[in-house]
């Protein structure tokens, strides 16, 4: 099993009481700790403008100007964003910036993409929110642009919903046929098909038996259109808080928990924390960790990205995930 490090950037109020002028040293030292660990295959970001669980004037900061930053401040680790919305940019100009990106980064730069579902920053920011048919639609053509963008360095497209006349994407990724593409999302008609078509990496339910149910969609939509299942690495992500004991890992969720109530609605943030102690997280003692995210290697889930909810704060959980649950996994 490989593992993912999310970074903080605002958008689970996991920069609270940081000054804006401090942020990027937050989010840059983390990054650089990463970096200089080879316990971390990857860094991610998340797609987001405004803060869950409601949206609040706490800072966002944006994930493709964060790639940027880390590529140009990161020398081995890759970086990726889990996930990118495909409606928030047109598909031919993120073909463009992520390929620049790569550049930058020395060839270290995944693309996470999938179809967006935040309505409140979709209206807020003007693409108002269009049908999850639309939205999937938009996917499924902004893929093949992107792929055909990287493979070429020149694409035309003439799509129900994106037209593209010869626009020319030079230069090319580094990375020998394109940017990696991680197809994130669990719906089984539709994004599961894109992803069985397009995706060397997938990223769906953390939950065992959600996830073993998802793997047989897709490998099911892999044989009807004649891909190789076993080629696509299948990953999750897990909300994580670990201590060494369980009354440590209870102190560190209260911390977790007084900060973000002091700015959001308190039944909110509980609703979100809920998600940090499910049993599908990797929350827990060591022992405990080790012993959910065997159950979900098990499964074919070969890769696990990581959200520290204390990690701007403290990296003692981190640390200590490093010492006892990766090799333990590894």
């Amino acid at each position: 099993m490989r593992f993912g490090l999310f970074i903080p950037q605002g958008w689970r109020l996991d920069l609270i009481g940081i000054r804006p002028e401090e942020q990027w040293k937050a989010m840059h030292d983390l990054a650089a700790y990463a970096d200089g660990s080879d316990a971390w295959d990857s860094l991610w970001v998340y797609d987001h403008f405004h803060t869950v669980p409601v949206p609040t004037s706490e800072a966002t900061h944006e994930a493709w100007t964060l790639m940027a930053a880390y590529a140009a401040t990161t020398s081995r680790i890759k970086l990726g964003q889990m996930c990118t919305a495909m409606s928030y940019r047109n598909p031919v100009y993120l073909a463009k910036v992520a390929a620049t990106a790569d550049v930058i980064s020395g060839g270290r730069i995944q693309m996470g993409i999938g179809a967006g579902w935040y309505e409140h920053e979709w209206r807020a920011y003007g693409y108002g929110f269009p049908s999850a048919g639309v939205r999937l639609a938009r996917l499924d053509e902004g893929v093949r642009i992107m792929l055909d963008a990287w493979r070429a360095g020149k694409v035309s497209f003439d799509g129900k919903h994106y037209q593209v006349a010869g626009a020319i994407v030079e230069p090319k990724p580094l990375q020998e046929g394109g940017i990696p593409m991680w197809i994130a999302g669990g719906g089984e008609k539709v994004t599961l098909r894109i992803a069985a078509r397009y995706a060397q990496y997938t990223n769906f339910t953390s939950e065992p038996g959600g996830f073993a149910h998802k793997s047989q969609v897709l490998a099911d939509h892999c044989r009807e259109v004649g891909t190789d299942y076993n080629a696509i690495v299948r990953s999750a992500n897990f909300n994580a808080v670990i201590g060494e004991s369980e009354a440590d890992v209870k102190d560190r969720v209260g911390r977790v928990r007084a900060r973000q109530i002091a700015k959001a609605d308190e039944s909110a943030v509980e609703a979100m924390l809920s998600t940090v102690s499910a049993p599908e997280s990797a929350s827990g003692t060591p022992e405990q960790v080790v012993e959910k995210l065997e159950k979900m290697r098990q499964l074919g889930c070969e890769y696990a990205i990581l959200y520290f909810p204390e990690a701007a704060y403290d990296r003692s959980g981190i640390e200590l995930f490093e010492r006892q649950v990766i090799p333990a996994l590894s």
